[in-house]
């Protein structure tokens, strides 16, 4: 699995600088290990800006600007969050020399062992935000995929 982080990484990585891209992370249920997995690649700095491990639901609402009245509602693992979260780092770690060039990531989701809520453990949503500057019809993205993942929390 770590050769498979690696070599995603690496791609992404690479792809980025070639295009003068950053990235910019946020990351709750993986507690830094997103960030981990493109710091461990020579060459990370020049397009990771950094990520904000944002646990807390206060803590993403106050540092990401994830609306507040949604974690209330929902909580903090939902598509919508982690949109929210992917939108809020990007403008977190944004600074004017690298203009509209920063995709945000993100992850929030329940690492169990057991369910949170309703929710069971394994339910994670991954964040996306790239920026119309960054596509080729001038549409910014901003999804969140689903994933129901098996195994222990590492």
């Amino acid at each position: 699995m770590r050769e498979l982080c690696d070599s995603l990484a690496a791609g992404i990585l690479k792809i980025c600088e070639a295009n003068n891209t950053k990235i910019a992370c946020a990351e709750s249920l993986t507690g830094g290990l997103l960030a981990d997995a493109f710091v461990r690649i020579p060459g990370a700095s020049n397009v990771l800006l950094g990520s904000a491990v944002t646990y807390d639901i206060n803590a993403k609402a106050s540092i990401l600007h994830v609306d507040k009245a949604l974690l209330d509602r929902e909580g903090a693992v939902h598509p919508e969050v982690a949109r929210q979260m992917a939108v809020g780092t990007a403008r977190l770690y944004s600074q004017p020399e690298y203009g509209d060039r920063i995709i945000g990531l993100s992850t929030t989701g329940v690492a169990g062992p057991g369910p949170d809520g309703d929710k069971p453990a394994g339910l994670v949503y991954v964040g996306l935000r790239i920026p119309a500057s960054l596509t080729t019809d001038h549409a910014e993205v901003l999804k969140a995929v689903e994933l129901h993942l098996d195994g222990m929390r590492e």
